[in-house]
């Protein structure tokens, strides 16, 4: 097995940050594996919008709820090893959503593979900033955008593998957990050989964290918790429901839809790397308000545009809000240095329970409007990043 190489901790481990973002990888195309066969599960069973929306639900909240208690509880008892774990449960939802033949046997099976996204994100989030070292914001961007560059690849073989294939041919994807897992073995070796580091060195707070009180930190957790909602609440509308849009509006076919969502989330894969690399120089107060309420004036145009503007519209919204996530949370971390992995487990679990709240009731709005109508009202949610220009400037302060 390969060992990693023990570095200070205030030095960038990449080759830390490149196994965990590849295990990202593909952890997350697993993952967008569910939305993508959406149109042909919905084909094949006569499930309703309503339906569809319920199985993102809980896939997100099987997520969501468990993440911050697994945050909570691996600030206190880190496990090394955790992480190919939670490979495993990843493994098990995918065996069991490529021969599922219900309803209640599918959302069972998303449910399961959301417990193994539980037991990853908030460990690997934190491993990812104890080898990012002084580069945090650049940490989590690589990190990130594993998953990103996952969420875009998943639809991608979604359209050339399971939609001429059939729902048995997701079995494959279960490959790549295996391949994840192993992956992580190595990655946890070396934590486990710097958990002695955390146990010993005590935790320095930003000096201009340390001015504010408890009020206005719960004030600025609050205000990060709201930039997040705008954030996901549009991105469900995206990642769900694009590709109907596409083919209810245009009457494009179900492989062109693919293709386009494709191009949507490979735009915020690229955007995530380099909003992390701009926090860091910058300011992460000032790329997460930039980022949320920069998308505005784009996905506000975006429902009244022909079809290649469209998407046009939609993979410059995929660059620009898709830089406010690491900068968020490296910016939760510092408020709360001591909570890495509670603040994680909170971020990613708003993450993915609020795409999983946003895709139902939009699923729920679509069955009785139109999927045009859900596509012009969430277009006014990024005009919430204004709420950004109110947190505390602790960079400026610090420096």
């Amino acid at each position: 097995m390969k060992k990693f190489m023990n570095k200070d901790m205030g030095q960038t481990v990449y080759s830390v940050l490149f196994a965990i973002s590849f295990a990202h990888l593909l952890n997350d195309m697993m993952q967008s594996v569910i939305p993508s066969i959406y149109p042909m599960l919905k084909e094949k069973y006569g499930f309703s919008f309503g339906q569809i929306g319920i199985m993102t639900l809980m896939f997100q909240l099987s997520s969501s709820i468990l993440q911050p208690l697994v945050g909570l509880y691996s600030d206190r008892h880190p496990h090394p090893y955790s992480l190919s774990t939670g490979m495993m449960f990843t493994f098990t939802g995918i065996i069991m959503l490529s021969f599922a033949a219900s309803f209640a046997t599918i959302v069972l099976a998303v449910a399961v593979i959301g417990m193994g996204s539980s037991i990853f994100h908030p460990e690997s989030s934190r491993i990812a900033q104890m080898a990012g070292g002084q580069r945090r914001g650049l940490a989590q961007s690589i990190f990130q955008v594993g998953g990103n560059g996952g969420s875009a690849i998943g639809p991608l073989l979604a359209a050339v593998v399971i939609l001429p294939l059939g729902q048995e041919s997701i079995a494959w994807f279960a490959i790549a957990a295996l391949i994840a897992g192993s992956t992580l073995l190595p990655v946890g070796s070396w934590y486990k050989r710097q958990l002695h580091r955390i146990r010993t060195k005590a935790v320095v707070p930003n000096p201009a964290v340390q001015t504010l009180s408890r009020r206005q930190i719960r004030g600025a957790i609050l205000m990060l918790c709201i930039l997040t909602f705008s954030k996901y609440f549009y991105m469900a509308s995206m990642t769900s429901y694009f590709t109907f849009f596409l083919i209810d509006k245009f009457g494009v076919s179900i492989q062109t839809s693919q293709l386009c969502l494709f191009a949507f989330l490979a735009s915020v894969a690229v955007g995530t790397i380099v909003g992390g690399t701009l926090g860091d120089r910058y300011g992460r107060k000032y790329v997460i308000w930039g980022s949320i309420l920069g998308a505005a004036p784009f996905a506000l145009a975006l429902p009244y545009t022909g079809f290649a503007v469209t998407v046009v519209l939609a993979v410059i919204i995929g660059l620009v809000i898709s830089s406010a996530f690491s900068a968020i949370l490296v910016y939760a971390t510092e408020l709360k240095p001591d909570k890495i992995g509670m603040m994680a487990g909170l971020f990613f679990g708003l993450n993915f329970g609020l795409g999983g709240i946003g895709s139902a009731f939009f699923g729920w709005l679509a069955d009785r409007t139109s999927v045009e109508f859900i596509f012009q009202v969430s277009t006014l949610l990024p005009l919430l990043g204004v709420v950004a220009g109110f947190l505390p400037d602790i960079e400026r302060r610090r420096g």
